[in-house]
């Protein structure tokens, strides 16, 4: 046991045996006008500092923290209090001169002393908290959104923590039945439709939205109306993020984007995922990118015999490597500095380690980028997938997913153009292969390398401005781990030629996100960060595809994942371009756009 555990529970133990002989002599005197039942008193003593030790020990009363007394522990006084009237009863049966009504006595005096003893750190707590917030000028007010049990839980933080500089002035709920009542002393003030209106009214300089069950489509329009005041904003994990149930001001989170989305937490099938990966070796290249890492932690998880890490970064890899060398110390783990186009490695790798699975994540991403490399990308993206799936082929690893993009659906630029090839190549293999090959088709996600979301944070952390190519440029949105949710689960339905296309919900203008990130970081746009229009950048285009005019669009059991029709194409043309396309690459053939376009009819390519 420990010291201070046994120092609380001496001082918990003096209390309750404190409140036995308060309760016994006040029954005393109740009951008779002088103690005259001395011998009976000392009996009742001795019996009852036994049972109450022992009921506290058996109850686990002294392990329970006072600090955070609730209904719980109050009903682990009840069962000590239960013990005295045991003790109670066997007095009564000794003493005849004993009445009914004195055990009753007791025991009741006795309940109400002990939860006196056990509610008195928070009692203190709360006496204190009001005298220091009684004078609010140097608070922090705030507004809780949302009267429940979570909003009650953070409320009762507030009042009675002594490290908070803050004070409630008001909870704001939908619920008409809540209008005007009061919770802790704090008063609803209104709906969320008043948030505004009430910010204003009481002064408001923090608002926390504290419903964790509540549905991704109602916390976009809550925070669509927190983002119109000048408050800052935080909220809750949703209830399947807060797994052990704990609420608490320090669960609080930074409102961001992704809660603008409005979109449904992605459901996958874990046991489906489970299935084709558990004691299987699986190989991610490109594992250190924002994609590749994720799919390592997901995989990681799903008890893979082996994970092979490869990159040809290796600070990306090495922090990969680390974070789940941490979390899993159990996972056999392996990180190899590589790249996809060495063909030698490539087949030494395959060779060496066998992967039964591999996910394909290397590629070279960024569009500007590759719009002025053109050669790089076809290396990179079309010659380096070609080598690994020729690998993939000969080893006859079981599945191969290709991570692909809608940027490959009529391309205007050469990354796009690029990964519509790898998609041919997937397809062509899958033809004649014993592997699975598949690709799967995604938009951006928030938060990937290259993904608008950091360059906007770090412009606002600069002042500004911040940059949006044209105020009607619009795009798929989703968050990294629900992608690559998608991926796993896709990769279960692999049969063999498919192109998954993820469902991402509805499309996102790209300007009200920026307006949106300015706002959640409580400044105001153009006012205090300016929002500049640079145009369209060369290989940009206005809005994404999913799907050429010719694939068709089948469901699959996720009805997040479909399936896009295969598309019929030359095998033998396409491997003799492939042959052509390398050796114009390592030759930095200027002409590399118009060849890549004669593989990929839909590419326009951008001549600015």
């Amino acid at each position: 046991m420990k010291i201070s555990l046994l120092k609380k529970t001496i001082i918990l133990l003096c209390g309750l045996l404190l409140s036995f002989f308060i309760s016994t002599v006040a029954a005393e005197l109740l009951l008779s006008e002088t103690l005259a039942f001395y011998s009976r008193t000392v009996v009742s003593l001795a019996v009852g500092a036994v049972v109450i030790v022992l009921f506290t020990y058996l109850s686990r009363l002294h392990a329970a923290s006072l600090r955070h007394a609730s209904v719980a522990e109050l009903v682990r006084v009840g069962i000590v209090a239960g013990g005295v009237l045991i003790a109670c009863s066997v007095v009564y049966l000794a003493e005849r001169k004993t009445s009914v009504s004195w055990c009753f006595i007791v025991t009741g005096l006795f309940f109400i002393l002990s939860c006196l003893v056990v509610s008195s750190y928070r009692l203190l707590r709360v006496a204190k908290s009001l005298i220091s917030h009684s004078h609010t000028e140097n608070c922090k007010r705030v507004l809780i959104v949302g009267a429940g049990d979570a909003g009650t839980t953070i409320l009762r933080e507030i009042q009675t923590s002594d490290k908070l500089d803050t004070v409630a002035v008001g909870f704001i709920d939908d619920d008409p039945n809540k209008l005007g009542t009061t919770v802790l002393g704090v008063k609803v003030l209104g709906n969320c439709e008043q948030i505004v209106e009430i910010a204003e009214k009481t002064k408001a300089e923090l608002i926390i939205i504290a419903i964790p069950t509540s549905s991704a489509k109602n916390l976009k329009r809550i925070t669509q109306y927190c983002i119109q005041t000048s408050c800052e904003v935080k909220t809750l994990p949703g209830l399947y993020q807060l797994i052990d149930g704990n609420v608490s001001v320090s669960r609080l989170r930074d409102v961001d984007v992704q809660d603008l989305l409005g979109r449904e937490p992605v459901k996958v099938n874990l046991d489906e995922v489970m299935g084709y990966i558990e004691d299987q070796v699986v190989l991610v290249t490109g594992g250190g990118g924002s994609i590749g890492s994720e799919l390592c932690r997901q995989i990681a998880t799903h008890n893979p015999k082996q994970l092979i890490i490869l990159d040809i970064y290796e600070n990306s890899a090495y922090d990969i490597e680390q974070e789940l060398k941490r979390k899993l110390p159990n996972l056999n783990l392996l990180t190899l500095i590589a790249s996809i186009r060495d063909s030698v490695k490539m087949d030494d790798v395959f060779k060496t380690y066998r992967p039964d699975i591999v996910f394909h994540a290397a590629a070279h991403k960024h569009v500007p980028l590759m719009e002025t490399s053109p050669n790089e990308a076809v290396k990179n993206n079309i010659i380096g997938t070609y080598k690994v799936v020729k690998c993939a082929d000969k080893y006859q690893v079981k599945k191969f997913v290709q991570i692909s993009t809608d940027k490959a659906v009529n391309p205007t630029n050469i990354m796009g153009a690029t990964k519509r090839v790898c998609e041919m190549i997937i397809q062509a293999f899958s033809r004649k292969s014993k592997t699975q090959f598949v690709a799967v088709r995604f938009g951006n996600v928030l938060g990937s390398n290259g993904s608008v979301i950091p360059l906007f944070k770090k412009q606002i952390a600069e002042g500004g401005p911040v940059t949006v190519t044209h105020k009607d440029i619009i795009r798929y949105f989703m968050t990294i781990p629900e992608a690559v949710s998608l991926v796993l689960q896709a990769g279960a339905y692999a049969k063999g030629g498919e192109i998954f296309v993820l469902d991402m919900g509805e499309q996102v203008r790209i300007y009200d996100l920026a307006v949106n990130l300015i706002k959640l970081s409580g400044l105001e746009p153009e006012k205090d960060i300016e929002i500049k229009i640079t145009g369209l950048r060369p290989g940009e285009k206005l809005y994404e595809e999913r799907l050429m005019a010719e694939e068709g669009m089948e469901k699959t059991a996720n009805d997040r994942i479909s399936i896009g029709k295969p598309i019929e194409m030359d095998d033998s043309l396409l491997f003799a371009t492939l042959d052509k396309l390398y050796n114009e690459a390592y030759s930095e053939s200027e002409q590399m756009k118009d060849l890549v376009k004669e593989l990929v009819p839909t590419y326009k390519i951008d001549r600015r």
